[in-house]
């Protein structure tokens, strides 16, 4: 990004930090365990302590209760992992997501993303209402006017403001000869300084998709942490291919794992090689590593394994 190093830093935090450096950044996510107890998130959160630069926190993610996003976030700030956190406008107006905001900067939370929220009907509970009082690029422009202002839309003054790096979501895809990055645009306009992408699997894509962005001068404005993770098994990414929504597995990849004696093997190696792939890729800052719950461990296999986390990234 060309013009970050010239703006002072906006939080406190390593993550930003690290992108203003031109240093390749790691973030991981969790989700908040069904535990009332910050053990139970130090025991889901803890393999990644040093490993990578910032864990997201899920906030209601498949439209669930787990424990809140905020004390988890709170708990990891408290043990030295610098946390992420995801805030929907699917579960609160406007004003608890103000007051949420002004109290991430008394917890030690640097790091927000932005999103809409996953469909009630697709959870536990179909029958909860959702708010969306206000959309998520409305949450991006209340984060930056209570940071860049000092004061909530009322007028009324925070003293001191939050120090906040605000994120947005992403999903990176082959660009069409008629792309235009208006979305994008927008969510930078309303406040984004940095974007974590949906899974990508394909370089290809993710070099022209860049490439485009890079024309547009959009990667300038704002740092862009891509997502990958781990595949556990060609069954595994067959699934996501087919049920998660921008998600393509390339031919080439499911072929490599059906063909894999180790397929959860061969899946880490995939990410780690995707890993090296995305240092040279003009545009891209960073990488966003996913996995399921109960196979964290390999995110942090993965990070070792690339050894990608600080080192110099392709020009923007």
């Amino acid at each position: 990004m060309a013009d970050g190093a010239a703006k002072p830093q906006r939080s406190d935090g390593g993550l930003e930090a690290a992108l203003r450096a031109g240093r390749f950044a790691i973030t991981a996510e969790i989700t908040p365990p069904d535990a009332a107890t910050a053990q139970a998130v130090m025991d889901r959160a803890g393999v990644l302590k040093g490993v990578v630069d910032a864990v997201n926190v899920t906030d209601g993610a498949g439209a669930r209760a787990h424990m809140s996003a905020m004390a988890c976030a709170a708990v990891l700030a408290r043990n030295g992992i610098e946390p992420v956190l995801q805030f929907t406008v699917r579960d609160r107006n406007r004003l608890a997501l103000q007051g949420d905001l002004i109290g991430m900067g008394a917890l030690g939370i640097p790091n927000l993303l932005c999103l809409h929220g996953d469909d009630v009907k697709a959870g536990d509970q179909p029958e909860t209402k959702m708010v969306h009082d206000i959309d998520s690029r409305a949450l991006m422009s209340l984060a930056r006017q209570l940071r860049d202002e000092a004061q909530l839309p009322s007028g009324r003054k925070v003293d001191p403001a939050p120090r906040l790096f605000i994120g947005a979501a992403d999903s990176p895809q082959d660009p069409k000869p008629d792309f235009a990055p208006k979305g994008l645009e927008a969510k930078i306009a309303a406040g984004a300084d940095f974007f974590q992408t949906q899974f990508v699997y394909d370089a290809g894509v993710a070099r022209r998709y860049f490439g485009r962005l890079r024309d547009a001068g959009i990667t300038e404005k704002a740092y862009f942490i891509v997502g990958v993770g781990p595949l556990l098994s060609a069954k595994q990414a067959r699934w996501m291919h087919e049920n998660l929504f921008g998600v393509t597995i390339p031919e080439a990849v499911l072929k490599r794992l059906d063909g894999a004696a180790d397929q959860k093997a061969e899946g880490r190696r995939i990410c780690v090689e995707l890993l090296q792939e995305f240092t040279r890729i003009p545009g891209i800052a960073g990488a966003h590593i996913m996995a399921p719950q109960q196979k964290i461990a390999a995110i942090a296999e993965a990070v070792a394994e690339a050894g990608v986390r600080g080192a110099a990234r392709a020009a923007a």
